[in-house]
């Protein structure tokens, strides 16, 4: 085996993907360096060399990705590339490693995976990044284009079967433009609204012969983003804000994704205006700011939703106002007047009426509608009930001695044993509420996690993206529950293969915990296919796979083991077992109003 194939295989001590800021730094030199040295490239013969050399162009650094036959032509290509490959143990977790990636980075991840069920297990990946605006481009292998619709060995129509979950999708039929495809695709991924690309790449077409150079990464002349907001309707909305006794910011993922964080907190701590979150906008605001009310919806806290419900102006930025924010829409911000920043006009009055739409980039909005206020809102009563409701409704928990560990203590644990910075990426469940309500978040892209689309065992394979992604002073941590983790947890292979530093917490309660919750309060209690008492110990588990294993059964066992699984080097798994009966509040139930959130199962 060559040096090469054994570091994108088995890297060793000294060979393990560069990380955080070195690979920060070590982007930039590497472009920099393509650009002065382009003449010296060697000249594209094949089309899957004109395809890694549009991700080259990119500046692309990292690609998840599992072998097959119809990409074998592919990664034959990438083998002789600087892009660093880690080779996943399921498609499904290449693509959720990707799209961590992006979530971090800011740039699209990037996954491989062959044609057939190879292209089929990216799907759920591919649904998740669209669901949740995340940038991510897959290039997927393909049968001959001879044998396109004869149901060959391994055929499926990915682009049909991806079609309405990707923002852009291709079927790559020319070796001569087949990575000026691959470019278009991979700069719509980040452009105006980010999201999931797809080509399709047939074998014939990546192994044929072409001299054609791939374009650089741009979107097409037809390809179209406003990024500033009718300067009209800017003015309408700032004397509304100006003239408003109750405002209150409501902070979407796009605020994020359009890097408006800073100017959003600029925004809101000059006019002090109380902030309110959605679950993607997690990071957005810092949550130990005075204005903070933290997360609204259905698990938001009671003080976010009382805000929500009572506000006479609501300044939504980069969010969609989906379900599980809005609960009932009649009943959603009745009094308020609706500002909705947003780069995309098909989420403008789509779920809410926007009184003042305002379609452009959050940030450059955001910034007009700044330079545009005279005079802050005379908000000082509404900034002291908002204080007021932070008290009524405090997130306390109990914590009783003769009852098992609470979730709740142990997130705060992990929360106090990392800093500011640390990324934490969860699965879905009981244990993501937990992960949003008790850890405080003050940066962004410091939040990973499956919203939209609500996909379990979401939670490892995106720690892996996260971690190839972050700095390498921020730890990553992946809070998971048993059921979620159950899903993806081969992935711990490829965290010790690749030795990321990465720190699982399974918060075990031998239950689909959230769908046991809900047969309590709606089913009367008849736990169908919801009771996980067949769980392995995740622990010896790891072990097995060559991680670090832990077990917390007892209060006093969680500070000592939280602080020696941080403290190894490489990826460790601590199986923390966790009151089975542990709920989480406060709760909307689906469809009612935020304003009426249930602090106990009686309330339901």
């Amino acid at each position: 085996m060559s040096e090469r194939a054994s570091s994108i295989t088995s890297p060793t001590e000294t060979d393990d993907p560069p990380t955080g800021e070195q690979h920060a730094d070590e982007s930039a030199t590497t472009q920099d360096s393509r650009a002065e040295s382009d003449t010296e490239q060697e000249p594209v013969t094949t089309g899957a060399q004109s395809v890694i050399r549009a991700l080259e162009n990119a500046g692309v650094e990292y690609a998840f990705g599992v072998q097959g036959g119809a990409i074998m032509p592919v990664y034959d290509a990438l083998y002789d590339s600087d892009i660093y490959h880690v080779t996943m143990a399921h498609e499904q977790g290449a693509a959720h490693a990707a799209d961590a990636y992006g979530i971090v980075s800011g740039e699209p991840g990037i996954c491989l995976a062959t044609s057939g069920p190879g292209a089929t297990n990216l799907v759920t990946g591919i649904a998740d990044a669209d669901m949740d605006s995340d940038p991510m481009l897959a290039l997927t292998g393909q049968v001959p284009r001879e044998f396109v619709g004869n149901d060959a060995f391994q055929e499926t129509d990915t682009t049909g079967v991806t079609t309405p979950i990707t923002k852009d999708n291709t079927f790559s039929d020319d070796p001569d433009t087949v990575g000026s495809d691959v470019s278009e695709a991979f700069a719509l991924a980040r452009e105006g609204r980010p999201g999931p690309t797809l080509v399709d790449l047939p074998k014939d077409v990546t192994k044929a012969d072409t001299d054609h150079e791939p374009d650089d990464p741009k979107v097409p002349d037809t390809y179209e983003v406003q990024e500033r907001a009718d300067p009209e309707i800017v003015e309408q909305a700032a004397r509304r804000i100006e003239n408003s006794s109750k405002p209150a910011l409501l902070l979407g993922g796009g605020v994020i994704k359009g890097e408006a964080s800073e100017a959003c907190r600029e925004f809101a701590i000059e006019h002090e205006i109380p902030v309110i979150t959605t679950m993607p906008g997690i990071g957005s605001f810092p949550e130990d700011h005075e204005l903070s009310m933290e997360m609204a919806g259905m698990h938001g806290t009671g003080y976010a939703n009382m805000a929500v419900t009572h506000c006479d102006t609501l300044i939504g930025i980069g969010t969609r106002f989906d379900d599980r924010l809005t609960g009932g829409i009649e009943t959603f911000a009745p009094d308020a007047e609706l500002i909705h920043v947003d780069i995309d006009p098909a989420e403008i009055s789509k779920n809410i009426h926007a009184d003042y739409p305002l379609i452009g980039d959050a940030e450059t909005v955001v910034t007009q509608l700044a330079e545009e206020m005279e005079t802050s809102p005379q908000a000082t009563k509404w900034r002291a009930q908002c204080q007021q409701w932070k008290s009524d409704y405090s997130m306390a928990y109990a914590a009783p001695e003769d009852r098992p560990v609470q979730p709740e203590f142990v997130v705060e644990a992990l929360d106090e044993a990392t800093s500011d910075r640390a990324v934490v990426t969860t699965g879905v469940g009981q244990h993501q509420m937990w992960a949003c309500q008790y850890w405080t978040y003050t940066e962004p892209r410091t939040w990973v996690s499956s919203h939209g689309l609500g996909t379990m065992g979401y939670g490892l394979p995106s720690a892996i993206g996260a971690r190839i992604a972050a700095d390498d002073d921020q730890e990553v941590v992946c809070i998971d529950g048993d059921g979620s983790f159950l899903m993806t947890l081969q992935g711990l292979s490829v965290a010790v293969r690749e030795n990321l530093d990465i720190t699982v917490v399974v918060l075990n309660n031998e239950y689909i915990g959230m769908v046991r919750q809900w047969q309590d309060a709606f089913f009367e209690g008849r736990h169908a296919a919801s009771e996980y008492n067949w769980m392995p110990e995740f622990d010896k588990l790891a072990e097995a796979f060559g991680a670090q294993g832990f077990r917390i059964d007892e209060y006093d066992e969680v500070a000592d083991t939280i602080e020696a699984a941080i403290d190894y080097d490489g990826p460790s798994v601590i199986d923390a077992h966790i009151d089975p009966q542990a709920n989480v509040y406060p709760m909307v139930p689906s469809g009612g109003d935020n304003g009426q959130f249930a602090l106990a199962e009686d309330q339901l």
